[in-house]
Protein backbone atom coordinates (compact mmCIF):
# COMPACT_ATOMS: atom_id res chain seq x y z
CA UNK A 1 0.00 0.00 0.00
CA UNK A 2 1.36 3.41 -0.93
CA UNK A 3 2.28 5.81 1.83
CA UNK A 4 0.05 8.80 2.36
CA UNK A 5 1.35 11.99 0.77
CA UNK A 6 1.59 13.82 4.12
CA UNK A 7 3.36 10.84 5.69
CA UNK A 8 5.94 10.80 2.88
CA UNK A 9 6.35 14.56 3.16
CA UNK A 10 7.09 14.22 6.88
CA UNK A 11 9.48 11.32 6.31
CA UNK A 12 11.41 13.38 3.76
CA UNK A 13 11.71 16.27 6.24
CA UNK A 14 12.88 13.94 9.02
CA UNK A 15 15.40 12.23 6.74
CA UNK A 16 16.72 15.59 5.56
CA UNK A 17 17.20 16.74 9.16
CA UNK A 18 19.11 13.56 9.98
CA UNK A 19 21.28 13.78 6.86
CA UNK A 20 22.02 17.49 7.37
CA UNK A 21 23.06 16.70 10.96
CA UNK A 22 25.48 13.98 9.81
CA UNK A 23 26.94 15.32 6.56
CA UNK A 24 25.88 18.97 6.66
CA UNK A 25 23.60 20.84 4.32
CA UNK A 26 26.21 21.12 1.57
CA UNK A 27 27.25 17.50 1.95
CA UNK A 28 23.73 16.13 1.56
CA UNK A 29 22.14 15.52 -1.81
CA UNK A 30 18.48 14.99 -2.63
CA UNK A 31 19.46 11.49 -3.70
CA UNK A 32 20.89 10.85 -0.21
CA UNK A 33 17.58 11.93 1.32
CA UNK A 34 15.57 9.82 -1.11
CA UNK A 35 17.72 6.77 -0.35
CA UNK A 36 17.18 7.20 3.38
CA UNK A 37 13.40 7.51 2.95
CA UNK A 38 13.26 4.61 0.51
CA UNK A 39 11.80 6.59 -2.35
CA UNK A 40 13.05 8.08 -5.62
CA UNK A 41 14.63 11.49 -6.05
CA UNK A 42 11.58 12.34 -8.20
CA UNK A 43 9.37 11.72 -5.16
CA UNK A 44 11.48 14.14 -3.11
CA UNK A 45 11.17 16.71 -5.92
CA UNK A 46 7.39 16.15 -6.01
CA UNK A 47 7.25 17.35 -2.39
CA UNK A 48 10.01 19.98 -2.52
CA UNK A 49 11.13 22.06 -5.50
CA UNK A 50 14.77 21.76 -4.43
CA UNK A 51 17.04 21.27 -1.43
CA UNK A 52 16.67 24.96 -0.47
CA UNK A 53 12.88 24.58 -0.25
CA UNK A 54 13.33 21.52 1.96
CA UNK A 55 15.63 23.44 4.29
CA UNK A 56 13.28 26.44 4.32
CA UNK A 57 10.40 24.23 5.47
CA UNK A 58 12.57 22.57 8.11
CA UNK A 59 13.54 25.95 9.50
CA UNK A 60 10.15 27.70 9.09
CA UNK A 61 8.93 27.18 12.68
CA UNK A 62 12.17 28.59 14.15
CA UNK A 63 12.13 31.52 11.75
CA UNK A 64 8.52 32.31 12.68
CA UNK A 65 9.47 32.43 16.38
CA UNK A 66 12.53 34.58 15.58
CA UNK A 67 10.38 36.99 13.57
CA UNK A 68 7.85 37.20 16.42
CA UNK A 69 10.68 37.97 18.85
CA UNK A 70 11.93 40.69 16.50
CA UNK A 71 8.44 42.24 16.48
CA UNK A 72 8.26 42.08 20.28
CA UNK A 73 11.64 43.81 20.64
CA UNK A 74 10.84 46.63 18.21
CA UNK A 75 9.16 48.81 20.83
CA UNK A 76 11.52 48.12 23.72
CA UNK A 77 14.59 49.99 24.91
CA UNK A 78 17.16 49.75 27.68
CA UNK A 79 16.96 46.99 30.25
CA UNK A 80 13.48 45.97 29.04
CA UNK A 81 14.96 45.26 25.59
CA UNK A 82 17.88 43.39 27.14
CA UNK A 83 15.69 41.15 29.28
CA UNK A 84 13.20 40.41 26.48
CA UNK A 85 16.04 39.65 24.05
CA UNK A 86 17.76 37.37 26.56
CA UNK A 87 14.66 35.40 27.51
CA UNK A 88 13.30 35.30 23.96
CA UNK A 89 16.52 34.14 22.35
CA UNK A 90 17.32 31.55 25.02
CA UNK A 91 13.79 30.15 24.70
CA UNK A 92 14.11 30.02 20.91
CA UNK A 93 17.58 28.42 20.98
CA UNK A 94 16.58 25.79 23.54
CA UNK A 95 13.34 24.95 21.73
CA UNK A 96 15.00 24.66 18.31
CA UNK A 97 18.39 23.30 19.36
CA UNK A 98 18.12 20.29 17.08
CA UNK A 99 17.62 22.62 14.09
CA UNK A 100 20.57 24.73 15.25
CA UNK A 101 22.68 21.58 15.52
CA UNK A 102 21.70 20.57 11.98
CA UNK A 103 23.01 23.83 10.55
CA UNK A 104 26.02 24.19 12.81
CA UNK A 105 28.87 25.83 10.97
CA UNK A 106 26.85 26.56 7.84
CA UNK A 107 24.97 29.71 8.91
CA UNK A 108 27.04 32.21 6.89
CA UNK A 109 26.46 30.35 3.62
CA UNK A 110 22.80 29.73 4.36
CA UNK A 111 22.15 33.40 5.10
CA UNK A 112 22.99 34.10 1.46
CA UNK A 113 19.98 32.09 0.29
CA UNK A 114 16.85 34.09 -0.55
CA UNK A 115 14.66 32.23 1.98
CA UNK A 116 16.97 33.35 4.80
CA UNK A 117 18.06 36.82 3.60
CA UNK A 118 16.07 38.67 6.29
CA UNK A 119 17.61 36.64 9.15
CA UNK A 120 20.84 38.69 9.13
CA UNK A 121 18.94 41.94 9.80
CA UNK A 122 16.87 40.29 12.54
CA UNK A 123 20.07 38.96 14.14
CA UNK A 124 21.59 42.44 14.12
CA UNK A 125 18.48 43.92 15.78
CA UNK A 126 18.52 41.12 18.35
CA UNK A 127 22.18 41.82 19.13
CA UNK A 128 21.40 45.53 19.50
CA UNK A 129 18.51 44.79 21.87
CA UNK A 130 20.68 42.47 23.98
CA UNK A 131 23.25 45.29 24.17
CA UNK A 132 20.47 47.61 25.35
CA UNK A 133 20.86 49.61 22.13
CA UNK A 134 24.16 50.86 23.51
CA UNK A 135 26.94 52.17 21.29
CA UNK A 136 29.52 51.03 23.81
CA UNK A 137 31.84 48.46 22.23
CA UNK A 138 31.86 46.28 25.36
CA UNK A 139 28.06 45.95 25.35
CA UNK A 140 27.92 45.18 21.63
CA UNK A 141 30.77 42.65 21.82
CA UNK A 142 29.20 40.90 24.82
CA UNK A 143 25.85 40.66 23.02
CA UNK A 144 27.41 39.15 19.91
CA UNK A 145 29.46 36.63 21.90
CA UNK A 146 26.40 35.66 23.94
CA UNK A 147 24.21 35.08 20.89
CA UNK A 148 26.87 32.93 19.22
CA UNK A 149 27.61 31.10 22.47
CA UNK A 150 23.96 30.37 23.21
CA UNK A 151 23.51 28.89 19.74
CA UNK A 152 26.67 26.81 20.05
CA UNK A 153 25.77 25.57 23.55
CA UNK A 154 22.29 24.55 22.41
CA UNK A 155 23.72 22.69 19.41
CA UNK A 156 26.35 20.98 21.57
CA UNK A 157 24.13 20.01 24.50
CA UNK A 158 21.07 18.60 22.73
CA UNK A 159 20.93 15.85 25.36
CA UNK A 160 20.72 18.22 28.36
CA UNK A 161 17.12 18.50 29.60
CA UNK A 162 15.42 21.79 28.74
CA UNK A 163 14.65 22.52 32.41
CA UNK A 164 18.41 22.48 33.13
CA UNK A 165 19.71 24.14 29.96
CA UNK A 166 17.36 27.13 29.93
CA UNK A 167 18.10 28.42 33.47
CA UNK A 168 21.84 27.85 33.02
CA UNK A 169 21.84 29.94 29.84
CA UNK A 170 19.69 32.70 31.33
CA UNK A 171 21.97 32.92 34.39
CA UNK A 172 24.99 33.23 32.11
CA UNK A 173 23.37 35.93 29.98
CA UNK A 174 22.28 37.97 32.97
CA UNK A 175 25.80 37.85 34.40
CA UNK A 176 27.44 38.82 31.13
CA UNK A 177 25.13 41.55 29.85
CA UNK A 178 26.14 45.04 30.82
CA UNK A 179 22.99 46.71 32.18
CA UNK A 180 22.04 49.91 30.41
CA UNK A 181 23.01 52.96 32.41
CA UNK A 182 26.00 51.29 34.06
CA UNK A 183 28.75 53.86 34.36
CA UNK A 184 31.82 53.25 32.27
CA UNK A 185 34.71 51.82 34.27
CA UNK A 186 37.28 54.51 34.95
CA UNK A 187 40.92 53.85 34.11
CA UNK A 188 43.13 53.64 37.19
CA UNK A 189 44.66 56.95 38.24
CA UNK A 190 48.31 57.35 39.21
CA UNK A 191 47.18 57.54 42.86
CA UNK A 192 45.47 54.10 42.51
CA UNK A 193 48.65 52.63 41.02
CA UNK A 194 50.84 53.99 43.85
CA UNK A 195 48.74 52.52 46.66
Amino acid sequence: MARAVSETHGEILAAAARRFAVTGYRGTSLQDIAREVGCSKATVLYHFANKEALLAELMAPAITVLTDLDDQLSGLTGTAAQEAAAVGFVDLAVRFRREIAVLRGEFPELLCQPAFAHIQQISERLRDALAGHSDRPGARIAALVLLAGISEACAEFVDVPEDELRPALLTLVRRAVEPVGTPLPQPPTTEDKDS
